[in-house]
């Protein structure tokens, strides 16, 4: 087996968040790391996400409860939700697989898994921005929710009262943060809440970059072009660059890869739409503000405020629905934000597994195939602990939890 001492080498196939982190987490472990990510104009979910570190998100949205809400939350009555019929062969089955995994049982045994991923979340977020030696990168500054009117506030706060919110905790706005959401929001305001524990980075795009000059001083070749990958004699190969062990981390991209290796990975693309405006009239400091009658987190980055929502289940490479667009610029209007037009307009796929888990592993068929992908929306969240539990996989090491519930062959 290349494990441990014996592993010098490895090829990581993914070029975004969770492919960079956890290509860095195991240079830094010693090894030789090559990545290959064909995202040559950063489209990727990873740096078109809110932005929001989001560890209070510890029940998997496969739960009876989510499914309860669905036909209320569809696009077509206004909701976030879309299945569009055209995509029907894309989501069909994955829909199918995500209720079955939403039984009461299946639910909890999620929430608990997830749960030991988000409470370590926040610490290894910590240990990586001082890493990149950008530790202002971390706000741990919370988040807001609002609600635009009492009905909505009170059932909206018990909703989350009553919720698994690990380490997060629902709290009272304070003044300072309704002066500052009254200089950003002339709409209605039924109610406003904060929740402690949570984050934010601080800009994306400075992320980016502090991740790739720590990986070239690492020495770590980052390749813009896809990989394949094979299975001979047991081990996992990709063409062209000899290596000892493989990682795949390429998001909605993994599904092929996986296949090849022999492991059914049964991804969908949740594809998520933004617009983002200049920043000049919204509150520096003001913490990401979730709108949650509308389903959408609007961030200020350095120098610009996103609006984003909308979980449209289909294929990553169908062409943009310019609706969705629209339905956020009404938003902008309808809740009387500071930004506007012109706007910068972003369509992305998060890679999303029936039971909302990521799979985080090394592969029974190919002792030195190792894999990391399908964190749903929490892709930015889970990173940094994503990137020291691979590494920790590469090593030999025990890891901070346990990763039974992550295998890739709950799907077999």
């Amino acid at each position: 087996m290349q494990r441990g001492d014996h592993m010098r080498s490895i090829v990581v196939l993914g070029g975004g968040i969770i492919g960079l982190t956890s290509a860095l987490a195991l240079a830094r472990h010693g090894l030789a790391v090559t990545v290959l990510g064909p995202d040559t104009d950063h489209a990727a979910a990873s740096w078109g996400n809110a932005g929001h570190l989001a560890v209070e998100q510890i029940v998997p949205l496969a739960s009876p409860q989510a499914v309860r809400s669905a036909p209320g939350r569809l696009f077509v009555r206004g909701g976030a939700l879309a299945l569009p019929l055209r995509m029907i062969g894309d989501w069909a089955p994955f829909v199918a697989r995500l209720l079955r995994a939403s039984t009461p049982a299946k639910a909890k045994a999620g929430t608990v898994a997830l749960g030991g991923l988000m409470a370590e979340a926040m610490p290894a977020w910590r240990r990586l921005a001082d890493a990149l030696d950008t530790p202002e990168l971390l706000r741990e500054n919370g988040h807001l929710i609002v609600w635009e009117s009492a009905r909505s506030a009170e059932r909206g706060r018990r909703a989350w009262e009553e919720a698994e919110t690990g380490a997060a905790h629902l709290v009272d706005a304070d003044d300072a943060d309704r002066r500052a959401l009254a200089a950003a929001v002339d709409g209605p305001i039924g109610g406003v809440a904060r929740f402690s524990g949570s984050g934010q980075i601080a800009d994306l795009d400075r992320l980016r970059n502090a991740l790739h000059a720590a990986l070239a001083a690492a020495g770590v070749a980052v390749v813009k072009q896809a990989g394949r990958l094979t299975v001979e004699r047991g081990k996992a190969v990709v063409p062209g660059i000899p290596a000892d062990a493989v990682l795949v981390a390429a998001g909605v991209g993994s599904k092929p890869l996986m296949r090849a290796a022999g492991h059914r990975a049964p991804l969908i693309a949740e594809r998520g739409y933004h617009l983002r405006g200049a920043a000049n009239r919204w509150p520096e400091r003001l913490p990401p503000v979730v709108f949650e009658d509308r389903a959408m987190i609007v961030t200020r980055y350095a120098d610009c405020v996103q609006a984003a929502s909308f979980v449209e289940l289909g294929n990553p490479d169908a062409p943009p629905d310019p609706r969705k667009w629209a339905r956020l610029e009404r938003h902008i209007a309808d809740l009387g934000l500071a930004f506007g037009p012109p706007y910068r307009r972003w369509m992305g796929s998060r890679p999303t597994l029936p039971d909302y888990l990521p799979a985080i592993g090394r592969s029974t068929r190919a002792d030195n195939l190792l894999y990391a992908f399908g964190h749903q929306h929490l892709g930015l969240t889970l990173a940094a602990v994503t990137a020291e539990l691979v590494a920790s996989i590469a090593t030999d090491a025990s890891p901070a939890i346990d990763l039974t519930p992550f295998a890739i062959d709950r799907f077999a």
